[in-house]
Parts: structure tokens; C-alpha cells; sequence
């Protein structure tokens, strides 16, 4: 299940379990939900001539159907649109201005983890499970979608450059892939350089040459995305001082969310399970560019979080009085602001959805699945063939221990002869 926030226009948007709820901030205007549960449930023929929507596994096995929850959303550069994807294999576009309109539901081959419009809007990139890009016209918004790219492994985050010309790819294998738009099979550039999955994507609004990327490794990595040289490196868990228990050494940490603010001055970071936002500033002239600013502590943990248009930070986190605050940067830190009429109007929108949910599935970790266990092999045999020769050697011990009280044995016995 995903829950999530974000803004289309002054529309806040939130996601919670299978419905979908846009709520307008500055006018008094109905809310919005569409709910996945009672969306058309028309299955896509398996016998299409391509075949691209067959309902099978790539062992053979028939695919479990879906439970109709949201797993991803995307909103337009223009915020004319707004698409998302469910467990049932649904794409579903909707026309948000100047009202909300379903223009069409259509399916994917897979269950996706990503969405993206590309900058002239006419196209919106899908990433599912099995590592493939597909491409769905938004002009025709009945037309199938056609294969773009692919990986080996699963993608777990797509974006775009602001210029249009690539599509930028992570996948659990830890790569980071850059392609062109018009011919995806030309490969620009791969940004290599993290030991986990790579979790999270964000090309800085005021620095569009620049790549950010987070990952199951704890680390957060600025690329020059074109040439794929990475500018640097910081680990999450070392910027803590002193070290915290959200942090410990033992404990892996996940970057779940990078977020820009709209001047592109200030970069959020949010990790799994760890109750605070880091927040970093982009620095252009400086050798080290990447610059942490300060440290959010939240009385929960967040599970999403968004910049509005004013520059706010908006965090959803996993409480039952309190779950949406609201943020603004004064002076050198980040203060909690509870009196905008914004936040009230919001949270008394999606209150009564929020109150179905329970709390154990609010909590639940998406990334464990994800990580990959690295084994020395050569270690291994080392110590396999120590103990092996520690093993020999005291089997030889032990039987020239006997012999040797077998001879004394046989000694005393002639001497009493």
C-alpha cells in the first residue's frame, strides 16, 4: 500500500490505500476522491498478436490478482495532469484543470513502481517490476502503451531531464541508467557508484545538469547525470552528531524521498523509519556542492512529504492525532506552522480516510525485499580449509597419542615376561 502527498497546482494530493483525494487549498471547493475499488475491473485480453498483456510470470505461473491499493502517482510539469498506477494493473489519467475528469483507464503489462510525464506532456513513462519502460500517449489517451526500454533487473524510480532529451532509470541492482528520450537503446551514461538498490531520483530544479539519487545503501550521491562522474558522496547516518539510535550502526537505512523546494535552494531528504528530514543546500561555486543545512526532528516518523508552492514543507507521518504538519523555513531552522487555514482544510478532508487505516499497515517497510546479500567466497574457503587442517591435525595427534600408548603398553608387558 502506498501512502503519499503531493501538490497539483494548489490541489494537495493524498493517497491512501485505494482511493486517491485531492483537496483545493485556496478555494472552497469540493473535494475530489476516486477510489481504484470501484474502477472498471476490464481484464486486457491475453491473446492480443503482441501479447503484451499476458497475465503470466516469467515462470510460467499465473499472476495473483491485485488488490486495487494505489502503488504510484504522477502529476505534470504543467499540473494540467495527473496519473496513477494500482496493484490491479490499472493506469489511470486524469484532466485536472480547470475540474477533475478520468480521461482513461488503461493497463500495464506489470506492477509498476514509477511514473513520469515527460516535459512537453504528450507522453508518460511507466516503470513496472520486471525492468521495463513503457510509453502511453497522453494525446491519445486511449492507445496502448508501447515498449520503450528495458533493464535486467527491477526499476524502482524513473525521472526526466528538464531539457526532455533523457529518461533517467534506477533499478535494484544499484545502476542508474541514462537514455535518450527519442532512442532509448542509446545509452548516454550510467552513474555507478552505490552498494544498495537506488531508492530515490531527483534532477534539482535550480541545478538541471545535476542528478541526486538515494539508495538502500544510506547514501546520497550528486552526478553530473550526462557524463555519469559523481561529484560526491555523503553517508545519512554520519551527519547525525551525536550518533542517534534512529541511526544505529546495525540498522539499515533507506532513502525513501528526495524533495526540492520550488527556488531549488533547500533538498529534503527523508529515510525509512527514521523520524526526522534531513535538509541540504546545493552550492554551485564551492568544491563541496552539497552542503547539509540542518536536521527536522518530527515527533513521528514520516511516511511522505512535499514542498507547496510558497516553499512549506508538508509531512505525512504515521500518527493518529496529528498525521499531516506543516513546515516553514524562519530565520536559520525549520518551524512547525499550525495555524495556516490551508492544513485545517486539508485535514478535514482526508481525516475520515485516515482514520480506517490501521496502524500496522501505516508502519510496514517497503524496501526490506529489496536488499541483496553479498557473499565472500574466498573468505569462506579460507576458513573452511582451517578448520579442515585444524581437523587433520588433531586426528593425527589423537592416533599418534594412541600408538604411542600402545608401544608403552607393550613394553611394560616384555619387561614383566
Amino acid at each position: 500500500m502506498m501512502l503519499a502527498v503531493g501538490f497539483c497546482g494548489d490541489w494537495f494530493i493524498f493517497t491512501c490505500y485505494t482511493k486517491l483525494v485531492a483537496v483545493h487549498t485556496t478555494q472552497s471547493r469540493e473535494a475530489f476522491v476516486f477510489d481504484c475499488s470501484t474502477a472498471d475491473k476490464k481484464i486486457k485480453n491475453t491473446q492480443d498478436n503482441n501479447n503484451s498483456y499476458s497475465l503470466l510470470n516469467s515462470d510460467g505461473t499465473s499472476e495473483e490478482p491485485g488488490s486495487d491499493s494505489i502503488l504510484a502517482f504522477a502529476v505534470s510539469p504543467s499540473d494540467k495532469f495527473l496519473a496513477l498506477t494500482d496493484d490491479a494493473k490499472r493506469l489511470v489519467l486524469f484532466h485536472c484543470d480547470p475540474s477533475w475528469q478520468c480521461i482513461s483507464i488503461r493497463y500495464v503489462v506489470r506492477r509498476c513502481t514509477s511514473l513520469v510525464f515527460t516535459q512537453a506532456e504528450d507522453e508518460l513513462l511507466v516503470a513496472d517490476k520486471s525492468g521495463d519502460v513503457y510509453s502511453f500517449s497522453v494525446e491519445e489517451p486511449q492507445r496502448e502503451g508501447e515498449l520503450k526500454m528495458g533493464h535486467l533487473s527491477m526499476l524502482l524510480a524513473v525521472t526526466m531531464s528538464p531539457d526532455n532529451r533523457y529518461i533517467i532509470t534506477a533499478d535494484r541492482d544499484e545502476k542508474i541508467r541514462v537514455s535518450h528520450l527519442k532512442s532509448p537503446y542509446n545509452i548516454q551514461s550510467f552513474c555507478l557508484g552505490h552498494k544498495q538498490f537506488v531508492s530515490a531520483l531527483l534532477v534539482p530544479s535550480a541545478q538541471p545538469h545535476y542528478l541526486l539519487s538515494g539508495s538502500g545503501d544510506g547514501t546520497l550521491m550528486l552526478w553530473d547525470y550526462e557524463s555519469g562522474q559523481r561529484l560526491q558522496s555523503l553517508d545519512l547516518g554520519e551527519l547525525v552528531d551525536p550518533p542517534s539510535s534512529e541511526f544505529h550502526k546495525d540498522r539499515k537505512l533507506t532513502v525513501s524521498r528526495i524533495n526540492s523546494s520550488p527556488d531549488g535552494h533547500y533538498i529534503a531528504v527523508q529515510c525509512e523509519r527514521a523520524s526526522s528530514v534531513q535538509f541540504l543546500t546545493l552550492q554551485q561555486e564551492s568544491e563541496e556542492k552539497l552542503v547539509p543545512h540542518s536536521r527536522l526532528l518530527l515527533p513521528y516518523c514520516p511516511l511522505d512529504m512535499t514542498f507547496d508552492t510558497e516553499g512549506r514543507l508538508w509531512v505525512l507521518m504515521d500518527s493518529d492525532d496529528a498525521p499531516l504538519q506543516v513546515y516553514r523555513h524562519t530565520h536559520s531552522s525549520w518551524e512547525c506552522d499550525s495555524v495556516i487555514p490551508e492544513l485545517n482544510t486539508v485535514t478535514e478532508a482526508f481525516r475520515q480516510h485516515w482514520e480506517r487505516l490501521e496502524a500496522s499497515t501505516r508502519t510496514s517497510s517497503n524496501s526490506e525485499h529489496l536488499y541483496t546479500t553479498s557473499f565472500d567466497n574466498v573468505a569462506l574457503y579460507l576458513q573452511k580449509k582451517k578448520q579442515r587442517l585444524e581437523e587433520q591435525q588433531l586426528k593425527r595427534t589423537l592416533i599418534q597419542e594412541s600408538n604411542n600408548t600402545k608401544k608403552k603398553s607393550g613394553s611394560g608387558a616384555a619387561s614383566s615376561s
